[in-house]
């Protein structure tokens, strides 16, 4: 193995998360690496999240998101919190703040060991999502999955948390959809140029909603962070729910989001540590701590 990295197998609420320690080194996770990372079954992840030395002052570090297909990502809030809790154990502060291609994320964790991201502020113009339509309102528009007549799905609130995000409103339980075939037909849609995320939502109160989300570059995933903060604040905007929301993910775990008045969502959850070991970053051949062997 060559010159290893250490990283954390984590989840966000089952959003499987790899936190790679890249600090003080110049090469990256390569594409390769990631992909051969995600068919492992024990190293299998929806996001690897590589800590880097900071390029701004005033933030503590530069974070690449790496999908499991190889692709960037531009935002993973399930994966920032792990990010917190890694770094809090490591440091013993609790405030961070750090820098990634979508720009400033602001993160806290709190005494009882729940996580609070500030993920900024959600963007609705057609052209910053981006859409590859004009539409003037992104709180609804014309897309659907199935017959003309009698859609399957249609009419999705669009929006960005720094990556696209289209939801589908449903009245009937999440799990009757089968998201894991229309979503990749849905990320892929040529109203989407950068592809988009996936969600469907049936909202149960003024203050509660379910989730099911195909997660752009990963597929189908048990908790998306940042999608949960686009249908919150697409909920809000529709008059479904009001600014701040209980999300309920196919793990069974709630993430609490908050539109606040300044406009910046803030989105509170748990991570969860699970093991660690070392990584090459070129192949992504890895061992566990313990004395483990080398995966291959």
């Amino acid at each position: 193995m060559a010159e290893t990295a250490q990283f954390a197998k984590m989840n966000g609420l089952g959003n499987k998360i790899l936190v790679v320690d890249m600090r003080g080194r110049k090469d990256k996770v390569a594409p390769a690496a990631a992909i051969a990372l995600a068919s492992q079954p024990e190293t299998s992840f929806d996001q690897i999240m590589a800590i880097y030395d900071p390029r701004a002052e005033g933030t503590d570090a530069w974070i690449d998101i790496i999908n499991c297909d190889g692709s960037l990502a531009q935002a993973c809030g399930n994966g920032t919190r792990c990010v917190v809790q890694a770094l809090a154990a490591e440091t013993g502060r609790k405030r961070f703040t750090f820098l990634t291609i979508a720009g400033v994320l602001n993160a806290e964790e709190h005494e009882d060991g729940l996580i609070s991201v500030d993920m900024g502020k959600p963007v609705f113009e057609w052209n910053r999502i981006p859409l590859s339509e004009e539409f003037h309102d992104t709180s609804r528009i014309e897309l659907q999955i199935g017959p003309i007549d009698a859609p399957v799905l249609h009419s999705p609130s669009v929006a960005s948390m720094g990556n696209p995000h289209a939801i589908f409103w449903v009245d009937k339980d999440v799990w009757d959809y089968d998201l894991g075939r229309f979503g990749p037909l849905l990320e892929n849609h040529p109203m989407f140029p950068e592809r988009a995320n996936i969600s469907i939502a049936h909202v149960r109160s003024r203050e509660a909603l379910d989730l099911r989300t195909w997660e752009r570059g990963a597929g189908l995933t048990l908790a998306c962070g940042s999608a949960a903060c686009a249908t919150a604040v697409s909920a809000a905007r529709t008059g479904r729910t009001g600014r701040q929301v209980t999300v309920t993910m196919p793990s069974g775990g709630h993430l609490m989001i908050d539109w606040r008045q300044d406009d910046h969502v803030v989105m509170t959850g748990p991570a969860e540590w699970e093991w660690s070991g070392l990584l090459d970053p070129a192949t992504g051949s890895y061992r566990r701590d313990q004395s483990e062997a080398v995966a291959r």
